[in-house]
């Protein structure tokens, strides 16, 4: 009997959304799961680290990796899974980008110490203590894993292979980018499985984008009543899908909700948030500079929302100190 396909799926700094998109496959998880074989995957099977460092290297045919690197417990994971697998997929936009825990890279690792143990109004922390790597405890060594000055995307520590953004994938990509694995029909290294092109030109609203937009103040979509049909951007609210990559079925905006940018930037865009910064500056209509500085600040923490899911891997990448 040929033993089938071994895979990884691990999670390590995010939400969990990740894990429960390839949960949402339904039947077609049954299909996966008879064609390799899952041998860790810890959020819903007891698997240890010590069962991967048995391993031989490169036994594991893929590893399906989601979420950001902000310790060293996670670190060490992603290190141990690049070792024992021939190729890692960076699954959903945390481990792609960064994500949203990346904004924290806006903060030092004590402005969020001091906050989380000390000054938030809940906290209840008399003795003032905060989080040791090492702690002796009635003679015995406790341990924590190091907590990172910053937050890493997953290329940003080990080789990765292949990426699928979103916040999460959606099944049909993941469905996709597994069975492109499984036979052999991958493209080059380092590329994302998804469409290669930008949302806004598959966007159903984009034929009532005028020729010439002309924003007068950038509003957000909670200021206004937001037509359903109408392209965002001509009601001069953001909408990130102009520089954010197509792929993730337009579920926000099919709500009325704006492309926040979590498939990032489109192919051969480094930086979608100054991308996104040149083309709304080609849209302002404004003549003089109170103008301007009244447009730009009409959103409230523009970089934030321009770098939502992918600070980490901006040009920005942290806080400068």
């Amino acid at each position: 009997m040929v033993a089938k396909p071994k895979v990884a799926i691990a999670w390590l700094g995010s939400c969990g959304g990740c894990d429960e998109a390839v949960v949402d496959l339904n039947e077609a998880l049954l299909d996966v799961t008879n064609a390799v074989d899952v041998i860790f995957w810890p959020v819903a099977l007891d698997f240890k680290y010590h069962h991967l460092e048995k391993m031989t290297d490169g036994d594991i045919v893929l590893s399906i990796i989601n979420g950001h690197v902000r310790n060293s417990e996670q670190e060490e994971v992603a290190k141990l899974l690049r070792k024992k697998s021939k190729l890692v997929l960076s699954f959903g936009s945390c481990a792609c980008f960064g994500g949203t825990p990346g904004m924290a890279n806006f903060r030092t690792k004590e402005d969020i110490f001091n906050w989380v143990y000390r000054d938030a109004p809940t906290v209840v922390n008399p003795q003032g203590n905060y989080p040791q790597v090492k702690t002796k405890v009635d003679g015995k060594e406790l341990t924590l894993p190091a907590f990172y000055e910053q937050v890493y995307a997953l290329n940003q520590i080990i080789d990765v292979d292949y990426y699928l953004p979103g916040c999460p994938p959606p099944p049909d990509l993941i469905a996709n980018a597994v069975n492109a694995v499984l036979q052999g029909k991958l493209p080059p290294k380092g590329s994302t499985l998804a469409p290669h092109k930008a949302l806004c030109d598959s966007c159903k609203r984009n034929k009532t984008k005028p020729q010439k937009i002309a924003i007068k103040e950038l509003k957000r979509i909670h200021e206004i009543e937001a037509s359903p049909d109408i392209c965002f951007l001509a009601q001069g609210v953001l909408c990130l899908g102009l520089a954010t990559r197509d792929g993730c079925g337009a579920v926000c905006i099919e709500t009325n909700i704006p492309c926040r940018g979590c498939f990032g930037p489109v192919e051969g865009v480094k930086d979608a948030g100054a991308k996104t910064i040149a083309a709304l500056a080609s849209m302002l209509d404004v003549h003089s500079d109170d103008e301007m500085e009244k447009a730009v600040n009409s959103i409230d923490d523009l970089a934030g929302y321009l770098y939502r899911f992918s600070l980490p891997v901006s040009t920005l990448k942290k806080r400068r100190v």
